[in-house]
């Protein structure tokens, strides 16, 4: 479907709340030295649309090292998750949460706008499954179970599965209608997840494990069965995720989305997911500006025509939700 507002770029993922609350770098002032997002950066790239995060980082994390706001338990985990999304409505960012809005957003989207739909990193804010209920009415549409390890699954750096807590979080959230977020899931919970998961399934932030091994990075056999399914997979812009070693650039960007588009069966499966400033800064971006993200489709048409392009920079993220999002 290529009826969408062709400027509007999308990035699937942003831990602006997490920044905000955890490090003072607040989403209302310009970006704070050394990094690259905040409103106003944000709409200056012609970036209408985000996938908000609730980020919230146990105790045990090496990053808590950095900042005092973490959690032990999962009633800390509540707390801080809804502290964010506390910070998400002071600032008067617009939740899209079903197919009518999205629609209204798209066909007015004007350079200037910008509105988000609100991701949870890491399931451990849900203290019991039968909480999703009162997360989806505050405006969660996306759940990613796992960062590291948590209570619901297997994640980065700790391998393992699904838990059985994990699939009942997995049963609700389909009672719930929401999609679930695979990045940052172990491989053994990404299977576990594809063996019973029936609803909308994407990748919000996820590079090519063929190009950068580790844990951290999706398969090719994942991407093509997220592409199977009908998802999008967003493109990380850490630099220690784009490359092995040394500065990473744009041309990392296309690398692995031209290596996830040919996994996926077609471009169409593939988006933007920065996580730029996710517990890192500037320095470990490759770009030095959210400006510079318009420099990107021209390092695209090398590979794909301009429709393709304009789905990758964020048509492929309004189809699939779209086709996600709960009807109203």
């Amino acid at each position: 479907m290529q009826h969408h507002c062709l400027e509007l770029i999308v990035d699937a993922h942003l831990d602006i709340a997490w920044n905000a609350i955890s490090a003072g770098r607040g989403f209302l002032q310009p970006p704070a030295p050394g990094y690259l997002v905040s409103r106003s950066s944000l709409l200056a790239a012609e970036i209408g649309l985000i996938f908000a995060t609730l980020y919230t980082a146990p105790a045990r994390a090496e990053r808590s090292m950095r900042t005092r706001f973490v959690y032990e338990t999962p009633h800390e985990a509540n707390v801080m998750a809804t502290a964010e999304v506390n910070y998400y409505r002071s600032c008067g960012l617009d939740f899209i949460g079903d197919r009518l809005a999205l629609a209204a957003y798209t066909r007015g989207w004007k350079k200037g706008r910008l509105a988000a739909v609100m991701l949870m990193e890491g399931a451990d804010p849900i203290e019991t499954p039968s909480q999703l209920g009162a997360w989806s009415e505050r405006g969660v549409r996306i759940i990613g179970p796992a960062w590291g390890r948590t209570r619901y699954s297997g994640g980065t750096g700790a391998p393992g599965g699904l838990t059985d807590l994990g699939r009942q979080l997995l049963k609700a959230m389909r009672r719930q209608k929401l999609i679930l977020d695979l990045s940052h899931m172990a491989d053994q919970a990404v299977a576990d997840a594809f063996e019973m998961w029936r609803g909308p399934i994407m990748a919000s932030h996820s590079i090519a494990r063929p190009i950068v091994p580790g844990d951290r990075q999706v398969t090719d056999d994942t991407v093509a069965e997220i592409g199977r399914r009908g998802g999008v997979v967003g493109v990380s812009f850490y630099q220690q995720h784009l490359r092995a070693k040394g500065r990473s650039s744009l041309e990392d960007v296309v690398k692995h989305i031209v290596h996830h588009a040919r996994a996926a069966g077609g471009p169409e499966h593939v988006g933007l997911g920065t996580d730029l400033d996710g517990g890192f800064d500037a320095a470990h971006a490759p770009i030095d500006s959210l400006t510079k993200l318009k420099e990107l489709p021209a390092r695209l048409r090398l590979h794909f025509n301009r429709q393709q392009i304009e789905g990758i920079m964020g048509g492929n993220w309004l189809d699939f939700l779209e086709r996600s999002l709960p009807e109203k």
